[in-house]
């Protein structure tokens, strides 16, 4: 039986906040050969979603233990993070960070004010009142009921009514929610999104909302449990239609192209009176000014890493990079530095770690200096 404190260990590690006894009783345990498969299942799991880093535990584990031993706290296991930084780091230039790239530094001091994304929205209800919704705070009506990190509307079937009643829910930038709808179907919604949508959706129709912008995440409750009523994504000039099935949905306002990527099952999207069919691992791109639209394979679990705490790249664009951290942590990026425009990323970031750690990241790898000045990050 493993101690329950093992998995907080690895999490501590990984993300680079262990002292020097947590590491050293982290190398202990990974003496033991089984338990190295343990933690490459749980950081691949967990951690590095889809990349091919592998640990060389033979060859490295005595350095490992003497560098721990002989070096001060301040210094970095360096084997470890040749494993980690594809877990912690940004990674320019297409490579995994070796042990040479790797820069020996103090442990950064976090003084900024800038706050970690979290749950929170607002909740618009259909009398025009708003509800803020957020961690610690219950709400509750004869409809809906929020414990501050998810909202769940009553399971019901609306048969009577002419005219269905809607809600919002707009999540702010450093934000993120969690909704399930009155036919059980679930949404989470990244930072900077707003979700429009039925209280109770009418027997015989299409179940219809709206993504008015932003990227989501659906699980759709199956048509085979409504009377064969299918599920209908408005965004934009698209209508997705979907009998049950799983996708990811992304639509920023001040962004070129809007996607949509299928997780598993099969949706129709309905682009310029022109239907297309998609199957899982491909996504639908849709570019705003042209109208044009077309299909390629996509790896899945870098575009819907979001939603269970990271963010994975895959030769993602500087200018993708800095607006995604831009809406998770609410701030504002000045490029001094144009030339940082041609960086692409690869690897995979935890959402819970403070920015500056990311900024140090950038730092290291690409020295990249910034400034942070209340809301603002300047990149030089």
């Amino acid at each position: 039986m493993l101690d329950k404190n093992i998995d907080k260990l690895i999490i501590k590690f990984v993300e680079n906040t262990a002292t020097l006894d947590e590491q050293v009783k982290l190398k202990q345990f990974l003496e033991i050969e089984k338990n190295r498969a343990y933690f490459d299942e749980y950081v691949e799991l967990n951690y590095l979603i889809n990349s091919k880093v592998k640990f060389d535990y033979n060859n490295t584990l005595d350095e490992v233990m003497g560098k721990i031993e002989s070096k001060p706290k301040s210094l970095i296991m360096y084997k470890y993070l040749k494993y980690a930084a594809a877990i912690i780091l940004l990674i320019s230039t297409g490579y995994f960070l070796t042990k040479n790239q790797v820069k020996t530094t103090s442990k950064v001091v976090i003084d900024n004010k800038i706050p970690i994304g979290t749950d929170k929205a607002t909740l618009t209800l259909e009398d025009g009142s708003t509800v803020a919704l957020e961690k610690g705070k219950v709400y509750k009506n004869n409809k809906v009921s929020s414990d501050g990190k998810k909202i769940v509307y009553q399971s019901e079937i609306d048969k009577q009514a002419e005219k269905l009643a809607y809600n919002y829910l707009t999540i702010p930038r450093g934000g993120e929610f969690f909704i399930e709808l009155s036919d059980g179907t679930k949404v989470w919604l990244n930072a900077d999104s707003k979700l429009k949508y039925p209280i109770a959706f009418k027997e015989g129709e299409p179940r219809k909302i709206e993504l008015l912008y932003g990227e989501a995440y659906f699980d759709v409750s199956p048509s085979t449990d409504h009377n064969g009523d299918s599920f209908i994504v408005n965004l934009l000039e698209q209508e997705i239609e979907v009998l049950g099935t799983e996708f990811n949905v992304k639509a920023y306002k001040e962004e070129k192209i809007a996607t949509t990527t299928l997780v598993e099952g099969k949706v129709a999207v309905k682009t310029n009176n022109e239907m297309s069919l998609l199957v899982p691992n491909q996504q639908l791109v849709f570019t705003k000014e042209t109208d044009a639209f077309l299909i390629k394979t996509v790896d899945v679990k870098n575009v819907v890493s979001w939603k269970s705490g990271y963010f994975s790249f895959s030769e993602l664009s500087f200018n993708e990079t800095i607006n995604l951290l831009s809406r998770w942590y609410n701030v504002e990026f000045i490029i001094e530095n144009k030339n940082l425009f041609k960086i692409k990323f690869n690897g995979v970031l935890s959402k819970n770690q403070n920015i500056e750690n990311i900024l140090q990241s950038f730092k290291n790898t690409n020295n990249i200096k910034y400034e942070i000045k209340e809301n603002k990050i300047y990149l030089k």
